[in-house]
């Protein structure tokens, strides 16, 4: 929480928000870092303000728990921007914003003469950032999407689910993460490139666009089947609850308890799993080291090497003689296993390690006469603070405050820090003068890094070859032109270890980066690292707590060297707090927030979970939003700090809805398969299509939409029956909706099924698989989302581009270097002979050393 000596980063910033869901999470993180953000609302209210879950379940517009959970700390002003007046109050409260964040229908806005073009060239310094379902161009820019629809389309849908049968086909259909998923992806790259946009601003006075479609930024968001169908034409199935992977491997990772509740268990790293079991289980198990092990697990993490599948029931047998609250899931930590329990989404309001790091925080609502928790912090830091900010405001609350406001004092603006850099568009980078040394590894961390160098900050990745950033992922043998030919999959010309030279993972993860070797645990190394902090603006690391501060490079001696150096570390659970030394990967962090739990089908059935570390992903987009928060912070006061993040309470965020609904209604999370349980649309879902795993995902909220795809199915007769002649009486009848729904399918190819939906008015979109989106998709080819780089020793091949379009200062996937993710060392000589003086003959000295 946020307080006079610890005020947000973003204090004095304004935003106008409008528009719909789509940008409800990317209001709320400004928010949350202490922007003054105004939702504009037409008369009847916002649209998710009818979104339940409701207080008593009792639908009113001040009620929705929906909207409390997604504009705490915002304002409400009620305009008609079909009254000539309101549009000019629009225009003039935009003159004195610096934000507007534009979330409404596609042109709505423009169409009003409140668009873009219209107010920038009114307001230069304005920042007009637009959220669209399928972006500004392309064939796809009037379709109309869900939730639903966009994780179909986007892919990932096609990674989440449960296992095949036995014959290898797909008996159930791909499961959809719950809740609002696609807005909290594209709401999270959106908020940090604002900042970015705003340290331009600061310096050269003058706004611009940016655009972000949320197709784009969804379809990149999967972890690993993007770049092994572009690199190695290698597609990826699903399993319960675990990473998709290229074949369905034998490990299993939940486990039940006698009463029936999950655990997720590493039956990984015999030498730790014997002892823990023969102390904590049912006595001695034989536990292999994996030596005898067939079937090889297509995925196999750090820390989890060296066991065998047949371990998992020695896991097993332990579990389930347990009740939920008892498995020693802690003891199982302590012992260096990465066990967690499968938490429902609002357990961890009450956890000590998240109260201690204030990372839920009491809300007052006078109106209930009581305080709800809400999640609040997405890290902890020394210099700028989170602010929990007031209940969610009532219809049009703040309507006099706002139109009576003077103007305000604007934020200072700075001189810039040298001549501009330039990218390969020929336009500057948003980023100017900021260099990053960068101890980040693996997704949650150096993704992060990854969007500041698109941005146009200097990253120099550090690594030893004692402690390598997996390069894991593979190139085709015969490169490029193996892969093009190809209609089957490539092999890899390495395996999918820890070494080895550049990998198509480990490239997307890095791009425009540069690359050095250093020793820190040699005294000469750790010299070197201590004069290029000083030449730094930013430290960051994604290592477990204590490990810098092992190597003599903790906060307090960084502070020494630099007094406004920004240090900035990410680790699983934080440092701070009781679990402060608790391992996680993604899989382990998504199930512990909750977000794991949420997804699947209807008990009996268990947790889908996630099919690849989503909260990789989006550790990485708030570690970003983190560092660049810190970067404004920074250019306006001169102030460094340290930031505490953790992968896993990012994820927190996407639990706020059912940990309210617990807290008002007494009501646990129930999964409901591809509907959300609080929505109201019907049909929704995804449904079987013609061929082998192909399936469609359909959602109709509005009658209009209803009418439209009876007629298109050819059955208007579904429009006369009694049970589906209302909204309302299509969701008591879902179970026989579907099946006719799925009936009708069944026989259709899924992609001319989803034109032709499309063009009636009704959301629809196909499950895409990674094939689907690389060699098929139009809208994507539109919109330029890939992006080709050239890698030492690994060729030229496409990485994820930025999601988030800027005007003026475009975003480039190369970086400054332009160029894919680095080697290892493969600019020793460039960095330390450019920041440090020290010839090419000294450089190759400390190497023959074993300093670099």
């Amino acid at each position: 929480m946020t307080d006079s000596a610890n005020p947000g980063s973003l204090a004095g910033i304004r935003v106008l928000e409008f528009g719909d869901q789509k940008g409800e999470y990317c209001g709320l993180a400004l928010a949350g870092l202490g922007a003054e953000v105004i939702r504009i609302e037409p008369p009847a209210g916002a649209a998710s303000r009818r979104m339940g879950p409701f207080v008593d379940d009792v639908p009113g517009p001040d009620r929705s728990l929906h909207f409390w959970a997604h504009n705490r700390g915002k304002k409400s002003v009620v305009l008609d921007l079909d009254d000539p007046a309101d549009v000019a109050r629009f225009a003039e409260l935009a003159g004195d914003a610096d934000v507007v964040l534009d979330a409404g229908d596609i042109d709505h806005l423009e169409e009003r003469g409140l668009g873009s073009d219209a107010l920038r060239s009114r307001y230069p310094k304005l920042i007009y950032a637009r959220i669209t379902p399928f972006g500004d161009t392309g064939p796809w820019r009037h379709w109309k999407a869900s939730d639903l629809v966009h994780l179909a389309l986007g892919g990932p849908v096609m990674n989440c689910g449960y296992d095949p049968d036995p014959a290898g086909r797909y008996d159930l259909p791909p499961i959809a993460p719950q809740l609002g998923h696609t807005y909290a992806i594209g709401g999270e790259q959106m908020a940090f490139t604002i900042v970015a946009a705003l340290m331009r601003r600061a310096t050269t006075g003058e706004g611009q666009y940016l655009s972000c479609a949320l197709h784009e930024a969804v379809a990149k968001n999967t972890e690993g089947d993007l770049m092994s169908w572009a690199c190695l034409r290698t597609p990826f199935n699903r399993q319960t609850c675990r990473h998709s992977a290229p074949a369905v491997s034998v490990h299993r990772s939940v486990f039940a308890s006698k009463d029936g509740r999950y655990t997720l268990a590493s039956t990984r790293n015999a030498k730790l799993l014997k002892p823990f079991i023969e102390e904590h289980g049912i006595g001695a198990h034989d536990v292999s080291d994996g030596s005898d092990e067939k079937e090889q697990d297509s995925r196999v993490l750090p820390g989890m090497e060296g066991g065998a599948a047949r371990n998992m029931d020695a896991v097993e047998h332990t579990v389930r003689r347990y009740l939920h609250e008892d498995v020693p899931w802690r003891q199982a930590q302590e012992a260096g296993l990465m066990w967690v329990p499968v938490r429902k989404p609002h357990e961890n309001a009450y956890d000590e390690h998240w109260l201690q790091r204030g990372t839920y925080a009491e809300v007052e609502h006078p109106e209930l006469g009581r305080s709800l928790r809400y999640p609040v912090s997405k890290w902890v830091s020394t210099g700028t603070g989170w602010a929990a900010g007031r209940r969610a405001p009532r219809l049009d609350e703040d309507r006099e405050p706002v139109l009576t406001t003077r103007p305000r004092t604007r934020i200072r603006e700075v001189p810039r820090p040298g001549p501009d850099q330039l990218s390969v568009h020929g336009r500057p980078f948003p980023l100017q003068g900021v260099r990053i040394l960068d101890f980040t590894w693996m997704l949650a961390s150096a993704g992060a890094t990854r969007f500041l160098a698109s941005l146009g900050a200097e990253v120099i990745k550090v690594e030893w070859h004692k402690n390598l950033d997996p390069r894991r992922g593979g190139a085709p043998v015969g490169g490029r032109e193996a892969r093009e030919r190809a209609v089957a999959p490539v092999p890899s010309r390495w395996p999918a270890d820890l070494g080895g030279p550049v990998g198509a993972q480990y490239n997307n993860k890095n791009p425009g980066k540069r690359g050095i070797s250093l020793n820190v645990k040699h005294p000469e190394g750790l010299a070197l690292a201590k004069r290029l902090v000083a030449q730094s603006t930013v430290v960051s690391e994604g290592f477990s707590p204590g490990v810098m501060e092992s190597w003599g490079l903790g906060y307090d001696v960084l502070r020494d060297i630099r007094p406004d150096i920004i240090y900035a570390k990410q680790s699983g659970m934080g440092t701070k707090g009781i679990y402060g030394r608790f391992r996680t990967i993604g899989p382990i962090a998504q199930a512990f927030a909750g977000t794991s739990e949420m997804s699947g089908l209807p008990d009996p059935f268990p947790p889908a979970g996630w099919g690849y570390s989503y909260l990789d992903w989006f550790g990485a987009y708030s570690f970003a939003l983190a560092i660049l928060s810190a970067l404004y912070h920074h250019q306006q006061t001169g102030q460094g700090q340290a930031i505490d993040a953790s992968q896993c309470e990012v994820g927190l965020f996407m639990t706020a809805v059912p940990t309210l609904d617990f807290q008002v209604n007494g009501r646990e999370w129930q999964r409901a398969g591809n509907r959300s349980p609080y929505g109201t649309a019907a049909p929704e879902g995804i449904y079987r299509c013609a061929g082998t795993d192909r399936w469609i995902a359909i959602t109709c909220e509005t009658e209009d939409e209803w009418v439209a795809l009876a007629k298109e199915a050819g059955h208007p007769e579904w429009l006369e029956q009694p049970e589906f002649a209302t909204l309302e009486a299509r969701g008591r009848h879902r179970a026989e909706l579907d099946k006719l729904i799925g009936a009708w399918t069944s026989e259709l190819d899924a992609f001319a099924l989803m034109e032709q939906l499309q063009t009636a008015g009704v959301p629809a979109g196909t499950a895409q698989t990674a094939e689907d989106r690389v060699e098929h998709d139009p809208q994507l080819a539109a919109l330029d989302w890939l992006t080709e780089l050239d890698a030492t020793d690994f060729g030229r091949w496409p990485v994820a581009a930025p999601s988030v379009k800027l005007s003026d200062t475009p975003q480039y996937a190369g970086g400054p270097v332009d160029a894919g993710a680095p080697t290892y060392g493969e600019h020793n000589h460039d960095v330390y002979g450019r920041l440090l003086g020290l010839s090419a003959d000294e450089v190759d000295e400390l190497a023959a050393d074993g300093i670099i």
